[in-house]
């Protein structure tokens, strides 16, 4: 008996149902996109290794899918090479290639190669699927869809104010209220830190500050003592710990803490613009929130810091999430185009829409009305009236066997399919159709410019 069959761990088959959800999403996110005036672009699936490895750390590097070289791919590893095995020596001779990790690196290649073909500010999105060797879990899979959107060519904070609207706007349209878009900026923890004597471990300051609605206060203080960061230093904190309240009043007890560090005033006044532009533009749905823990991205951040959480009440990470970054494009030999940009999290927004039940219920009808089959003479005369139901823009089908009428009729049922028509010989004769109704069960005689104005209604 042959072995039935399976996919990787970490992949996904979706069904047609699945697929017109996913659609749904991707067609909301891409008209706001381009309504923002962001032009799609697109990258190969996979890269040259040395345009990925090294521009996500150690950690990101492991997690890259290497392809192997085709043909006799170890003819280049000598015996002695072979023996140590050694994987990252010997990766370096077999494979030459990887699948790309993310949208973000492909892109910062595509603007260094094509920059005498760009115009800047260059507005870019890109829907995309991206490949990660991770463990697979609950919102994380091996192979997923993101969704981008970058400017580059721009310092300007009027893009990052256009970003927040952005974001409020597909969430809006999705019907998904209450998201929180929470916001910070790289200059304010590098002044925190600098504060607090402890520029030299930014990192190790942000990563345990990161954990503190996690494991809470006297843990991450525990966790800074261990990395080095002096007692003084963390008793200068102890206001930031407490931090809460409206935005602007977190911005006032952040000016106290800053009050020495001109980077860290150089942050709270970015944040300030932000701020008071979109409190005077006002979101539709979504909320605004400072959040001085936030430190996503610190490896190429180095303005304002975005992430997006979903609506209280839905346990899932973060659905979103971006920032300013001044010299991406740098890694390819190109200097200082600035450059700030925003991702959507599809998988993760697909599973809050779910739990929430905020699909729209006909979203996976893709056949508005099914004729069913009689016999040669019906199915011809129905197939001419097919074509005129789908040039009007109306999605239209014949059953393709002459089979019992309880199987068609199970077969618009099972797939959700609102209207069928019934064409046999008496109809043929008169020149009309029998439209019936799923829902309601009703039935009605009419021509064919009835039944396209009554599928119009």
């Amino acid at each position: 008996m042959a072995q039935k069959p399976s996919i990787p761990k970490g992949t996904r088959d979706f069904n047609p149902e699945q697929v017109a959800k996913r659609n749904y999403i991707f067609n909301t996110i891409k008209t706001s996109f381009e309504r923002f005036g962001f032009q799609p672009i697109e990258t190969p699936s996979f890269e040259n290794s040395d345009t990925l490895m090294g521009k996500y750390g150690e950690e990101g590097d492991r997690l890259i899918f290497k392809i192997l070289n085709s043909g006799d791919y170890l003819k280049k590893v000598d015996d002695s090479l072979y023996q140590q095995k050694d994987a990252t020596k010997i990766t370096s001779k077999i494979s030459e290639k990887a699948l790309r990790y993310d949208l973000t690196v492909p892109f910062a290649r595509y603007v260094v190669q094509h920059r005498n073909e760009i115009e800047l500010p260059f507005k870019r999105y890109q829907i995309q699927p991206v490949w990660r060797a991770d463990r697979p879990q609950k919102g994380r899979f091996r192979e997923f869809y993101q969704c981008d959107a970058d400017v580059v060519g721009s310092k300007s904070l009027w893009q990052e104010v256009e970003f927040v609207q952005l974001y409020d706007e597909v969430f809006t349209n999705l019907g998904l209220k209450g998201t929180t878009i929470k916001i910070n900026n790289r200059k304010i923890l590098s002044g925190i830190a600098e504060v607090i004597g402890a520029k030299d471990k930014l990192i190790d300051f942000t990563v345990a500050l990161d954990k503190l609605d996690k494991i809470g206060e006297e843990k991450v203080k525990e966790e800074m003592l261990g990395k080095g960061i002096p007692q003084e230093g963390i008793d200068k904190l102890q206001p930031l710990f407490g931090l809460s309240g409206s935005f602007e009043s977190q911005i006032q007890s952040l000016k106290d803490i800053l009050s020495t560090s001109e980077e860290g005033l150089k942050g709270i006044e970015e944040l300030e613009f932000i701020d008071r532009a979109i409190s005077a533009l006002q979101l539709k749905s979504a909320n605004l929130q400072l959040d001085v823990t936030l430190a996503r991205g610190l490896n190429y951040y180095t303005g304002a810091i975005f992430e997006v959480s979903a609506p209280e009440g839905v346990k899932m990470g973060s659905i979103g999430g971006g920032g300013r970054y001044d010299d991406l494009t740098g890694i390819f030999g190109l200097k200082d185009v600035s450059g700030v940009g925003i991702s959507f999290g599809l998988d993760r927004i697909y599973l809050v829409l779910e739990e929430l039940e905020l699909f729209p219920a006909t979203v996976s009808n893709t056949i508005d009305v099914l004729f069913i089959n009689f016999g040669e003479k019906e199915a011809l005369y129905s197939l001419n009236a097919i074509k005129h139901i789908r040039s009007n823009g109306y999605n239209a089908e014949l059953y393709p066997d002459n089979a019992k009428m309880k199987k068609q009729m199970n077969y618009a049922n099972k797939r959700n399919i609102p209207f069928v028509v019934l064409v046999g010989e008496e109809e043929v004769n008169n020149n009309n159709y029998t439209l019936k109704n799923m829902r309601s069960g009703e039935q009605e005689k009419c021509s064919l410019d009835d039944l396209i104005n009554l599928l119009k209604q």
